[in-house]
């Protein structure tokens, strides 16, 4: 069976609107994300299977009968769905009661991080050996040790 073109725009539409929404820092914009992303999920599955008569053995002929696979899926991935909106909707309750806002914000992890790649001027640039005054000994390049071993090559 080959897909019907408005079945396959609106999956392009919703999975863009779902990744769009996911993106965002509001917990209440990820959630609907998710839920974008579950429903075009779901159809994009459903237009996968072939359609026919109920796959019951005796009721219909063999090649006449949908393919109940794509049906079994969707309903697995409903459930899915159904799981992480519940755990979404817990997460998005309990920081507007604590915060009073579902904003994510960033933790001191992640400022460090940011702060790191602002310093750092590209690569060998800050790892070269410096040239000291007249009648000093030129120091070694230092060997990188804790969050800068990582980063070092």
């Amino acid at each position: 069976m080959t897909p019907n073109l408005t079945y396959v725009l609106v999956v392009g539409v919703l999975f863009a609107a779902g990744v769009t929404l996911l993106l965002e820092r509001s917990l209440t914009r990820v959630l609907m994300g998710v839920i974008l992303l579950g429903n075009g999920a779901n159809l994009l599955l459903l237009t996968g299977g072939r359609a026919g008569g109920p796959p019951i053995v005796g009721t219909t002929p063999e090649e006449e009968m949908s393919d109940p696979l794509p049906q079994a899926m969707v309903l697995t991935a409903i459930v899915i769905t159904l799981g992480m909106t519940a755990f979404l909707l817990a997460l998005s309750y309990r920081s507007w009661h604590l915060n009073g806002h579902d904003e994510v914000q960033d933790d001191v992890e992640d400022r460090r991080i940011m702060d790191l790649a602002d310093r750092d001027e590209g690569p060998g640039t800050a790892d070269e050996q410096t040239v000291g005054e007249p009648g000093e000994e030129d120091d070694p390049v230092p060997t990188p040790t804790g969050a800068d071993a990582g980063r070092a090559g």
